[in-house]
Order: structure tokens, then C-alpha cells, then sequence
């Protein structure tokens, strides 16, 4: 007999785990899914280890329960300028209000109280940044790294499973809808779970899935900007003008040759690179970055992504992005990697080359090769563009020995029509975090998961809890 919950909630990342904190002492019946595991259960079988990745199903360090921003290295970003367009949902004042409100929950289960970002010597940062032809955007960050923020998240998870049932390695298949109205979800075992309320939070690796459902149920989509590029790894050294102030450098460039939007993301000092396999059923292998509270290599990596909108009849963002990295996984079995100055030489790098490079390969199963051959010419162009002018503020970013590491594909390029409570077109439907194009970080994917659930609270006629 099918179960029945006032709320079910999908997707147990940060948008998931917000709006169960915001409701769990409501009185509600509230079932949190996710299709990964546990967290203490999230251990990748090849990191740390020269082996390929070994494609699991699904990919632990993109699925459980502390989403993918598990395994980040737990940069709070405490501004309303970069992480999402929650302001565009809700409002400069509210948007800000919401953060300071996810903050403070951060800090109530163990984020440290050091801050980023502020003081005397960001002004001069920016008019540097300025003569470079770039713009850098100041913000307020918390780093929790990849110790504590999983330690963070597991003190959630404890703290949730007394208050609403959790129910992980659990894959939701379906949103059943009869007459236009929300009945349940389907799981992949054909267990039907009856909802009145149904929050949507699958995160990037549920991208996907959510655009299909939306197209069957004929829910409307836009299309974000497709977010392409690589990892770029350096020696701690050269960037630590810009980390030991701001931790995370949020710099955006539009290259000279074709005026596409260019920035960096995900910086993390004294980190490594990492290989993850996402994109749901049909899985690639793509590169990302991790940091730690304390460092663990002599090198700083960081994304640089182009971020390019096509025309109609374009509308398959996802698809775009899962090709190129195929691409690369063709030439690799997994991931590339390029020596700068190869690249500027128009040789694939060498096994060879890459033992006698200063700058020692923080991932180790990375093949040797030429991103040239996955990475379009338009994308490339603008990635160099940016590093040389990067090269200007911080000397050293686009010296020859400098690696490329690719390719790295966001997969949240597609995003539902949503009302400022973030409600889709069915009534009682709502949709949160990464996956749904609401958030590109933890702290507006929090974010958007208390606006969804302080919504339910109103309509069922409990108010606005306060989260312990």
C-alpha cells in the first residue's frame, strides 16, 4: 500500500536539506529522497589513486545525501551578486535576508566564524583586476573545507533523521499527476508515494531527469548560457595574492575575440583536482576541485568557464555540454590534461613532458593529450584570452608549465518558469537548488530550499518554523 506524506522532497543536497530543516518541526510528514547514499557512506573507490574512474552508479561524490557540495571544499558565498539568481526571484532585501538566515544555520551545526572577503586590501584587488581587463567581484565566503563541511552536513543529517524520515539510494523515476493535479512519485521499484507537496531539489546530477519530467508534464523551460571550460592548476604561490584575501577570486573577463562571457569558479587553494561521473543514466566522466581546511598539495586549481548562449532552435543545453565531454573521455578513458604551453605550441602534452613540468599533476589517472581535440576552437580562444589577462593581476597563471585539465561541464543549463515562491505550473510543485536553475552554490541552493518550504508552511497553515 502506497505511503503518503504532506511533503516529499527530492534530492537531498543542499536545497534538500534546507527545506527539511525549515519544515521538520512543523508537524509535517516529511520524506526526504535521494538517490546516493549515506555520507560516512560517499567514499569514491578510486580517488587518491592513479585508476580511472569506475563510472559507480550513481557516482558518490556527486549523489548522497549532502549533495555534491559534500565533496567541494565548502565555500560559503555570502552575497546575493554571485551563486544564483535568487535575487531576480525574490528580491535584493529578501535574498539577502535568506543568506544571512542560511549562514546562520551554517555556523549553529560547526562552519567556522572566519570571513573572507573584506578589508582594505579588496578595493585595491579590484583596481588591479580593473587594469587587467577583468572584473572582480568581492564577496563575503566562509571555507569550511572538504573535512569540516562534510563534517557540517553529517551533524545535519543526525539532527534530521529524528525529526522526518530520510530515505537514501532511492531514485525517483516519475511525478504522478492526474487531472493536472499532484498525486505522487514513482520510485524506480514502482513504489508509489502519495504527496500533497512536492519540493524538486535534484541538483546537477538530477538536471536532466528534471528537464525530462518538465517536457513530459509540459512544464515550460528556459535555457541558461551552456557553462564549458577546464581546471586549471597552478602552484599555490602564484595565486596567493588573491586567496590569502579573498579565498575565492570571482573574476569575470568577455574575450576579445568574441565577446563571450568568461569567469572562474570554484577556487581552491591547496586542493586537487578530481575526476566525477555525472549526467544521470547516460553518464560522462567530467573534472572539478577540491580543497581542504588545510592544505594538502603546493598547488591552487580553479574552473575557468565560458558561458555561451545559442539561438533558437537550440534548446538542448545539457546535451551540448555531455557531448563535449564525451569527447574527452573518448581521447582520455576520463579526463585530460595539457600543459599550457603545449597548448600555445599546437602538441598534445606527454608523459614525458609532465614529469619534468614544475607543477606536479594533482590528478594522477589524468591522461596526457590535447584538449584541442574536445574543446571547440571559440572555447579555447576565450580560455587563453583569460588566462593571459588573469596573467596581469597575478603573474605566473599563464606561464607554459601552468595545466589545463578538461573538460568541466555545469550541468544546470536549463531552468523551469517559476513564481517568486518558486512554484512551477503545477500547483504544489516546487523546485529548488542547481538542478533546477535556481542556484549555482551552496549557500542559494540553501537558500531556495526555505523559500520553497516556508511556502508549504503557509499554505498548510503552520507559519515559518525556526530552524535549532
Amino acid at each position: 500500500m502506497a505511503k503518503n506524506y504532506d511533503v516529499v522532497i527530492v534530492g537531498a543536497g543542499p536545497a534538500g536539506i534546507f527545506a527539511s530543516l525549515e519544515l521538520c518541526d512543523a508537524g509535517l510528514d516529511v520524506l526526504l529522497l535521494d538517490k546516493g547514499r549515506e555520507i560516512d557512506a560517499r567514499v569514491c573507490p578510486v580517488q587518491n589513486r592513479s585508476g580511472c574512474c569506475a563510472l559507480c552508479s550513481p557516482c558518490h561524490l556527486v549523489s548522497g545525501f549532502g549533495g555534491a557540495g559534500a565533496f567541494s571544499d565548502g565555500k560559503l558565498t555570502l552575497s546575493t551578486q554571485v551563486g544564483g539568481r535568487l535575487k531576480e526571484l525574490v528580491g535584493s532585501e529578501q535574498a539577502q535576508a535568506l543568506i544571512d538566515h542560511v549562514d546562520s544555520i551554517y555556523l549553529k551545526f560547526g562552519a567556522p566564524r572566519k570571513v573572507y572577503g573584506i578589508g582594505g586590501n579588496v578595493a585595491k584587488l579590484e583596481r588591479e583586476a580593473a587594469s587587467a581587463g577583468l572584473t572582480l567581484t568581492p564577496v563575503k565566503l566562509r571555507h569550511l573545507g572538504t573535512e569540516l563541511c562534510h563534517e557540517t552536513l553529517k551533524a545535519m543529517q543526525d539532527y534530521l533523521s529524528a525529526k522526518l524520515d530520510i530515505r537514501l539510494r532511492t531514485t525517483i523515476n516519475n511525478i504522478m499527476v492526474d487531472d493536472g493535479a499532484l498525486k505522487a512519485v514513482e520510485t524506480s521499484d514502482g513504489e508509489r508515494l502519495g504527496c500533497r507537496y512536492l519540493i524538486l531539489a535534484p541538483g546537477r546530477e538530477g538536471a536532466e531527469w528534471l528537464c525530462n519530467e518538465a517536457a513530459r508534464l509540459n512544464l515550460g523551460l528556459d535555457s541558461n548560457p551552456v557553462d564549458v571550460g577546464c581546471r586549471v592548476e597552478v602552484s599555490m604561490t602564484t595565486m596567493q595574492k588573491l586567496t590569502s584575501t579573498l579565498y575565492e577570486s570571482k573574476l569575470e573577463f568577455y574575450s576579445r575575440s568574441f565577446n563571450d562571457r568568461v569567469r572562474t569558479f570554484c577556487m581552491c587553494p591547496g586542493g586537487e583536482v578530481i575526476m566525477e561521473s555525472t549526467g544521470g543514466s547516460d553518464p560522462v566522466i567530467t573534472v572539478n576541485g577540491i580543497g581542504y581546511a588545510r592544505p594538502r598539495t603546493e598547488n591552487t586549481n580553479f574552473a575557468i568557464l565560458v558561458s555561451t548562449t545559442f539561438t533558437e532552435p537550440f534548446h538542448e543545453p545539457i546535451a551540448y555540454g555531455k557531448y563535449l565531454a564525451r569527447l574527452a573521455n573518448i581521447l582520455s578513458g576520463g579526463v585530460l590534461v595539457q600543459r599550457l604551453g603545449d597548448l600555445m605550441d599546437g602538441r598534445r602534452s606527454t608523459q614525458a613532458r609532465l614529469q619534468n613540468n614544475p607543477i606536479e599533476p594533482s590528478l594522477k589517472s589524468a591522461t596526457p593529450g590535447d584538449l584541442s581535440f574536445a574543446l571547440p576552437y571559440r572555447y579555447l580562444k576565450s580560455l587563453v584570452e583569460m588566462l593571459q589577462a588573469i596573467d596581469r593581476l597575478t603573474p605566473g597563471v599563464a606561464s607554459p608549465q601552468t595545466l589545463l585539465y578538461g573538460i568541466e561541464v555545469k550541468f544546470y543549463s536549463s531552468r523551469l518558469k517559476l513564481t517568486p515562491c518558486l512554484e512551477t505550473e503545477l500547483v504544489n510543485v516546487f523546485a529548488a537548488g542547481d538542478g533546477a536553475g535556481v542556484s549555482r552554490g551552496l549557500v542559494q541552493a540553501s537558500a531556495s530550499g526555505i523559500v520553497a518550504a516556508r511556502e508549504i508552511l503557509k499554505r498548510s497553515g503552520k507559519g515559518s518554523s525556526q530552524t535549532t
